[in-house]
């Protein structure tokens, strides 16, 4: 019954056939019937296939005619694809390299490169023991050299059996560099202290009055849950500081983050405590940030209690009450030529927004343009349909409306007037920057894959200083449209609290934001940020890149 498979090339295979030899000699003391699925399973073409291919593999680093260069192919092909963004408008050669570094099959080779050039494919399985007695716990020393660097892990204990476990593993840091701890081994000593019955704040006290070398007696775990690093990454929606957390498993564990930071999500395990770090940052060590789940609850009890400035909850028009903002899962938007993201801007009444939109567009009237409203009132005299307006019956745009074919709409002294979504889209298609200055909530029906806005929200400056810079300017209050005058005191406050909850409701969906203390300024950086959206890769929602 004895065979023996043969590589492609002619010659036996040496594993197998010496696999196959221990399996005849072990015919007497083996069930026949498994012994007879083995030797069909090693004698299979398939297997041998496979053994073939992992011997070749096997060879990298041991034959240099087919050792790699590298083993990080991808993050150059990344770091190519941004210096070339910025030029492909200026050279057809970048642009087709661009291109063709794009395309699945070419990003696909490179992926399975680097797999390999890594050793990506080799399985990590645990030694088999030669005796090893079923009812012996197995035990292992692990020694750590202490430094002002944490050592990366959390611990907790068993509900159930009421043992000091490893709760998670930090990525990057020193317990995950080790190799050698994992999820869920038991902690039976703390250099030489036994900590049985002890609590995770008494194994923490241990382990901060220890100098040097930190002797961990460990019972593995029964499975190694896999370590590998995920390729998320989100932007955050709101502030965090894990000192000021109650709730954290370790504050010195924690990643403190800004809203707008971009994370790198590297493990998801843990349903309430995700491992991050921030994106662009040289730290190895992951850090602990609350999860979606958990964040969005504490979101919901907070905005049961109060809003922003002491207000009552707001009315249900300020924002949707569905959206809870955590975070957001993002990617970098590589900007195409000749196609053009529409620039949008937001801001409180009487800001600037309109004023900053106009002289944008009159910088390049061919490149920036913004759509004409539509209106039901009649048509005044000099007015030339098109031009300021389209004039539509009421009718017209009420059915309009219902069919959700406007961006924005709204009603004054009787008539509606509105922006439709077919302008702005015929502004995009015409390759040419669409430029809107809408109200905010407009951003639901605006903020869409289709379009994908880049949004910039202009901001009053502090009450003082908004006073001031508006009297120096002579500018005229646009809250009373009858008389030209002067802000009030009154209307400023107003328009300070009004672009607190502005950006309360909707500042996480901003890419960037321009305080309007002085026009001129706040022109030349919405000019930048535009150059910006043209010529730069950028993060944007996953789902407008996929």
């Amino acid at each position: 019954m004895t065979a023996v498979v043969m590589a492609s090339d002619g010659s036996y295979d040496p594993v197998i056939s010496k696999l196959i030899t221990s399996l005849k000699e072990a015919e007497s003391l083996s069930d026949e019937k498994d012994l007879g699925f083995l030797q069909n399973l090693l004698q299979s073409k398939e297997l041998n296939a496979l053994v073939n291919v992992h011997s070749k593999v096997a060879k990298i680093n041991k034959d240099d005619r087919i050792a790699p260069l590298l083993s990080a192919s991808v993050q150059i092909l990344m770091e190519v694809l941004e210096l070339l963004a910025p030029r492909c408008h200026i050279s057809p050669l970048c642009k087709e390299v661009f291109h063709l570094l794009q395309t699945p099959h070419l990003q696909s080779i490179l992926f399975a490169h680097d797999a390999i050039a890594q050793k990506d494919f080799y399985p990590h399985l645990p030694d088999i023991p030669v005796e090893v007695d079923e009812d012996e716990e197995t035990i292992k020393i692990v020694q750590l050299v202490k430094s002002n660097e944490p050592l990366g892990a959390t611990i907790k204990t068993d509900e159930e059996t009421g043992k000091i476990i490893i709760a998670r593993i930090m990525h990057g840091g020193a317990a995950d560099r080790s190799g050698l701890i994992h999820v869920g081994d038991e902690v039976i000593e703390v250099n030489n202290i036994n900590v049985e019955g002890k609590t995770p704040s008494d194994v923490l006290s241990i382990l901060q009055n220890s100098e040097g070398t930190i002797t961990f007696k460990l019972v593995p775990s029964d499975g190694k849950l896999d370590q590998r690093e995920s390729k998320v990454r989100v932007k955050a929606y709101f502030d965090y500081e894990p000192e000021n957390d109650p709730y954290i498993p370790c504050k010195e564990a924690g990643l403190g983050f800004q809203r707008g930071d971009i994370l790198h999500i590297v493990s998801q395990d843990d349903s309430y405590w995700w491992q991050a770090r921030k994106e662009g940052e040289k730290t190895t060590r992951a850090g602990l940030i609350p999860s979606r789940a958990l964040q969005e609850r504490r979101i919901l009890h907070e905005r049961t209690q109060k809003e922003p400035n002491g207000d009552a909850k707001t009315e249900n028009d300020d924002f949707d009450r569905e959206m809870i903002a955590t975070y957001e899962e993002v990617a970098k938007l590589y900007p195409r030529p000749g196609v053009f993201r529409p620039i949008v801007l937001i801001g409180a009444p009487g800001v600037g927004r309109n004023e900053l939109k106009r002289r944008l567009v009159a910088r390049d009237p061919e490149k920036y343009k913004s759509p004409v409203p539509y209106t039901t009132r009649p048509m005044r005299p000099g007015e030339v349909a098109g031009r300021e307006y389209l004039f539509v019956t009421r009718e017209k745009m009420e059915a309009d409306i219902a069919a959700s074919k406007f961006i924005e709409h709204g009603e004054y002294k009787g008539h509606l007037y509105g922006t439709a979504a077919d302008s702005v889209k015929s502004i995009v298609n015409a390759s040419c920057v669409c430029v809107l200055g809408p109200h905010y909530q407009a951003l639901k029906s605006l903020r869409t894959a289709q379009l994908k806005p880049y949004i910039v929200h202009i901001r009053p400056p502090a009450f003082e200083e908004l006073k001031k810079s508006r009297t120096k300017a002579r500018a005229r209050s646009t809250f009373d449209e009858n008389n030209s005058r002067g802000f009030t005191d009154e209307e400023f406050m107003e328009m300070i609290k009004s672009d607190e909850r502005i950006n309360f409701h909707y500042g996480h969906f901003c890419d960037e934001e321009i305080v309007n203390d002085d026009l001129s300024e706040a022109f030349e950086k919405l000019v930048n940020f535009a150059n910006k959206c043209e010529t730069e890769p950028l993060w944007a929602p996953a789902s407008w890149v996929q």
